[in-house]
């Protein structure tokens, strides 16, 4: 991929762009194999390769310049004001719609918030595109209410210009502090979830509800654990329970179980919860149930295991705690899907009652260090 910001070092943040491509996923499927050397996995697979552009269908843009002459992009190491609007990490779409944006931000006059200064309403701007569908999700971040009668007041002007826009929203984040969202969300549209369906399961994307960068991965990603899954059922006989850890909107439980199991989806926020029960009513699964709970403290209160437990945490791992609880229930197969390999490795050494049966990179975030992966574990006997 060819980027005129990394190549004139305004933009650096896809920091092994230097790297032909094929040597960064070498070096990231090295890197993985060393850090779960100790745990000694029976299968290493080969890594799932990154489109090299236009993959990544979520940009998260810092709101610069003025309200007359808008940017959208990044404040670099140097201090310079980067434009990011025509970032080739982005698919075709979303540099007409960035320049959507910054008419919208012109026309609504929407001040750019100056962190030194601590002037200025509007922080970033957060756009979502939906790979099924090719519908938008745009949100506004604003420091307060002072904006919101002006977005309102010209938002219809904004959508009879952009037809796919599909969901648009204000996120209040009133802290000084480099936070990119706040609790309050303001939902200024009649829809108010944007749809997308990968591998045709169903899943609706609330604007605070997290969800893959990536659809392309993600979707091989949930297809693989569904593989694994239906693999081990094939072979040991068909689970009965399943669980499904930091859920989300449900795209992991979603892909393995069937009609005939029942899944227990945990995740904190309400509102992915809601989208999760949705999709597994359209895709009539009667004994799916799923819970605005907390992960850890729902395994902790919990007295008898899953035949499958299904995790996908945040970057920080799991944790000791529920680590110990999973030990203690002791579920026999686990499939764990990581964003952070470094915690995964920590968690695996919290668990020594399992073995690690098979290990895949998925190239999430191609020109940089991170990725995904994907675990299957298996009870020692």
């Amino acid at each position: 991929m060819h980027c005129v910001h990394f190549a004139a070092k305004r933009c650096q943040s896809c920091h092994w762009l230097d790297k032909p491509y094929p040597a960064q996923l070498a070096l990231k499927q090295q890197q993985l194999t060393d850090l779960l050397a100790d745990f000694k996995p029976a299968q290493l697979l080969e890594p799932v390769a990154s489109a090299e552009q236009g993959f990544r269908y979520k940009a998260k843009m810092v709101a610069l310049g003025t309200a007359e002459q808008p940017v959208l992009g990044i404040v670099n190491a140097q201090g310079e004001t980067v434009d990011l609007a025509d970032c080739p990490l982005y698919p075709p779409a979303f540099a007409p719609a960035f320049a959507l944006c910054k008419a919208f931000i012109q026309r609504a006059k929407l001040t750019p918030y100056d962190i030194g200064a601590r002037r200025g309403e509007l922080k970033f701007i957060l756009l979502s595109q939906s790979l099924h569908s090719g519908r938008f999700m745009l949100r506004f971040v604003l420091r307060s209410k002072n904006c919101l009668a002006s977005i309102k007041k010209h938002l219809p002007w904004l959508l009879a210009q952009w037809p796919e826009l599909e969901v648009c929203s204000v996120n209040l984040q009133p802290k000084p502090a480099a936070l990119l969202e706040g609790e309050e969300e303001i939902i200024l549209t009649e829809q108010m979830l944007l749809a997308e369906q990968l591998n045709q399961v169903p899943l609706y994307l609330t604007p605070q509800s997290f969800f893959q960068t990536q659809p392309v991965m993600a979707a091989a990603l949930y297809q693989t654990a569904a593989d694994w899954a239906a693999q081990l059922q094939q072979q040991q006989g068909e689970f009965k329970q399943i669980w499904d850890l930091f859920c989300g909107v449900g795209g992991f439980g979603l892909h393995v179980v069937t009609a005939a199991q029942q899944l227990n989806g945990i995740e904190i926020a309400e509102k992915a919860i809601a989208s999760a029960q949705r999709s597994a009513n359209e895709l009539g699964l009667t004994q799916v149930r799923f819970q605005a709970l907390d992960s850890a403290a729902f395994a902790k209160a919990a007295a008898q295991a899953p035949d499958l437990l299904v995790v996908n945490p945040p970057r920080r791992g799991l944790g000791e705690a529920l680590c110990q609880d999973i030990q203690r229930l002791a579920p026999h197969w686990l499939i764990y899907s990581s964003c952070n390999a470094q915690t995964l490795a920590q968690d695996l050494t919290a668990l020594p009652d399992y073995k690690l049966l098979k290990v895949q990179l998925f190239d999430m975030f191609a020109h940089s260090n991170h990725y995904e992966v994907l675990t299957l574990l298996v009870k020692h006997a």
